[in-house]
């Protein structure tokens, strides 16, 4: 009776061990599941682990997705402006009411002579807005979910910007923009002030762009990990090969989530050149 009842609490206590490891282990793949969708590279990156092919493929996979989107816009845009006719038809109607879209949300901000910037503009939005639909696609990600991604895209805008104030004031008008254009003894005096409040300013613009963008795309990609892991586990008592579809309207939420995104990056994107460019261009445009 004795040896009966010791082999039964060792019995028991091997089933606790090995029903505590098996929790362990799904709480591990629940948990990497949850930080990051699997995609196509996914698995080749967990067979390569170790390897310098897996190690690359592991560090530049937002690079890969990234140019695949790069890719994606490219062909789109050719196909689209291949057979070019006076009355747009088709594919070519398709890509021209988007450069419209955004040629009247520059010029509509800037005014005229905001149509030297909807190239720039133009593919801030376009660029953005299939890297975050990008992940919506089976075996694909939003390379907008990595904080490297937004903050190249912010970085971009930050110098152009930049680069726009020292051509169009010239270095003097640049320096008086930072200063708070001061034009009387008052404003003179308040440069010690405005000057390192503008430059901080300047500097806080592309964070919140980058931060802004990675945290939408970052939240709605891992909700939708989430309910798919849930979708999985409603099913897994059945030993079922496929889960429940939770995740699909999240996703339908996250397609409206990205395009409004992309242009938001792209409108404020906007709103920053147009207080980079001199003030008489301003007064102009609000005139006219």
């Amino acid at each position: 009776m004795i040896k009966f009842a010791y082999a039964a609490s060792e019995h028991a206590a091997e089933t606790v061990h090995e029903t505590a490891h098996l929790a362990s282990e799904h709480a591990a793949q629940t948990e990497h599941a949850v930080k990051h969708l699997a995609n196509f590279l996914t698995p080749i990156i967990e067979k390569l682990h170790g390897t310098p092919l897996g190690d690359f493929l592991h560090r530049w996979e937002t690079v890969i997705f990234s140019w695949l989107a790069a890719i994606v816009i490219s062909i789109i845009f050719t196909l689209g402006s291949r057979k070019q006719t006076l009355i747009p038809e088709g594919f070519q109607n398709f890509i021209e009411t988007i450069v419209e879209a955004m040629e009247n949300m520059v010029t509509g901000i800037i005014g005229s002579k905001g149509r030297a910037y909807v190239p720039f503009i133009g593919t801030l939005f376009i660029y953005i807005f299939v890297q975050n639909w990008l992940g919506l696609v089976p075996g694909m990600m939003s390379p907008t979910t990595n904080i490297n991604t937004t903050a190249g895209l912010a970085i971009c805008v930050f110098f152009y910007v930049q680069f726009i104030g020292l051509r169009e004031n010239g270095l003097k008008g640049y320096l008086l923009h930072l200063m708070g254009s001061p034009n009387d003894a008052i404003g003179w005096c308040m440069v010690p002030l405005n000057l390192p409040l503008h430059i901080l300013e300047e500097f806080i613009r592309p964070l919140s762009l980058a931060l802004r963008l990675f945290g939408n795309i970052f939240g709605e990609e891992t909700l939708i990990a989430v309910f798919a892991g849930f979708g999985i586990l409603a099913l897994s008592f059945f030993h079922s090969p496929v889960g429940l579809p939770l995740q699909v309207p999240f996703m339908m939420l996250s397609m409206l989530l990205g395009t409004i995104q992309a242009l938001v990056f792209a409108l404020l994107s906007t709103i920053y050149i147009a207080l980079m460019l001199p003030h008489d261009h301003e007064e102009t445009h609000a005139h006219t």
